[in-house]
């Protein structure tokens, strides 16, 4: 989502205009939209190794490649290509070239596949002559951190300087991971507040069921999601489960005292970032920083810090969901499919609500620090958390239902849970088939991942 441009400029005077600005991402139903966005390992077919962002079958080449095939414009960082821009969809660049769809904000589920579709039909169509392909899973199978490529982005050039100081694998987390989120919106501040806890005492069970990262530099790594382990140890200051969200009184206004305690990355000015990594936004706010001698922040500073947090569920003007590892096109699919059936109809969120509400703030704990490595099998009161996935698919699918929006053919968005109803069927993530064929069919390497599994 972009700010108006009126907006950008604007000086910040004090903190209710923080507030006012989460409040403004407030729609009525009939409104609301849902906004998808991916990101894929780019390989080389020939040896299998990421691509360099220069050369001619660099990340550049296929970034030229596809705007001048597809109509894409595209968006510079100087003279450097960076992203992708088409009507309000994107193409962005992680740090180390993963491709990143951020899709155009949707009615269904519907056109929301259509559009991932035609997607990787775009990139296949201009990387298949660079002989590059796109694999989509949570980490990096196969290449170590330092053979890993650095996209030419100032915004990276800082984060990369901090991540080390501040936890052992942020690192990872912006040069290994991939993953699939969903963008959906909110009516008022009560219904941010349900949403958000609902959803964020859920992304547990999202995680076990996308879990698909089981390997590190060719060999298995213990972990299922080891994209959400990542997390865990990349920086406390802006990850993690937000215990005050279920606290009593929560709304915009706690959520933006959080914003304002995460530690700056940058801000962006005249075309260039200045490094502010680890500054306190407030002393921005009241023109203190000595980077920026008297230049206070504005409303674009604060929409770019918003950006910086890293919780398992994020408020912007919208709420993402940010718990599942990268896979399939049929699962960039589902993922949206899932929160959509949950958060966008009454009845279904009621009985969301219900399921998580009286989970213990050790029991949300131990879920999401158990996901990564037991998945599904995690124990969890009298069963597992299969038994969660499995009744929460039931409540999303029921959801869909009640929503009946159909295609050409008469199907509603139920469709799209097919992929995660299969996993909850067989109780097996998509990682342990993998670790089933890494020990059978594959006899040990990870190779065959790029053949077997690219878009």
């Amino acid at each position: 989502m972009s700010i108006p441009s009126a907006v950008k400029s604007t000086p910040i005077e004090g903190r209710q205009q923080l507030i006012d600005y989460l409040a403004a991402g407030e729609k009525p139903r009939e409104a609301w939209r849902i906004g998808t966005e991916h990101e894929k390992f780019g390989f080389r077919t020939d040896d299998l190794k990421p691509p360099a962002f220069e050369g001619e079958r660099g990340i550049c080449a296929l970034l030229e490649g596809i705007a001048a095939r597809h109509g894409w414009e595209i968006a510079r960082e100087g003279e450097t290509p960076v992203a992708l821009i088409r009507d309000k969809a994107n193409i962005t660049l992680e740090p180390a070239g993963q491709l990143e769809l951020s899709g155009a904000p949707l009615e269904t589920i519907h056109q929301t596949c259509c559009e991932v579709n035609s997607h990787l039909e775009e990139v296949r169509s201009v990387a298949d002559g660079l002989g590059l392909g796109f694999l989509g899973m949570g980490f990096q199978p196969k290449w170590r951190r330092d053979e890993m490529p650095w996209m030419p982005k100032g915004r990276y050039r800082i984060m990369r300087e901090y991540m080390p100081k501040v936890g052992n694998l942020g690192l990872d987390m912006m040069t290994r991971t991939c993953t699939v989120q969903v963008n959906l919106d909110f009516s008022s501040e009560a219904d941010m507040v349900k949403k958000f806890r609902t959803s964020l005492a859920l992304q547990p069970i999202a995680t076990a069921l996308f879990a698909d990262s089981p390997f590190t530099d060719g060999r298995p790594n213990g972990y299922l999601s080891y994209r959400s382990h990542v997390w865990e140890d990349t920086d406390p200051d802006r990850t993690g489960m937000l215990d005050f969200v279920f606290a009593d009184g929560f709304g915009y206004e706690r959520y933006v005292d959080y914003a304002l305690g995460v530690p700056m990355y940058f801000s962006y000015q005249d075309g260039r970032y200045i490094d502010l990594a680890g500054q306190d936004f407030r002393r921005f706010m009241a023109g203190d920083l000595s980077a920026l001698p008297g230049m206070k922040a504005t409303m674009k500073d604060w929409a770019d810090h918003l950006t910086t947090a890293f919780p398992e569920v994020r408020l912007k003007q919208y709420l993402e969901m940010r718990g599942a590892d990268g896979g399939p096109w049929n699962r960039l699919c589902a993922l949206p499919a899932l929160w959509v059936g949950l958060l966008y109809d009454d009845d279904a969120l009621d009985a969301a609500w219900d399921l998580v509400k009286d989970f213990s703030m050790a029991e949300r704990h131990a879920l999401r620090n158990g996901a990564p490595k037991q998945a599904l099998k995690l124990p969890f009161r009298h069963g597992t958390v299969l038994d969660l996935a499995r009744e929460t698919l039931k409540i999303a699918a029921q959801g869909l239902a009640r929503r009946a929006r159909l295609n050409r053919n008469g199907a509603d968005e139920r469709i799209y849970l097919e992929p995660l109803l299969e996993i909850a069927e067989a109780g097996q993530t998509p990682a342990e088939r993998k670790l089933e064929l890494f020990h059978g069919a594959w006899g040990g390497s990870v190779d065959p991942v790029f053949r077997e599994f690219a878009y």
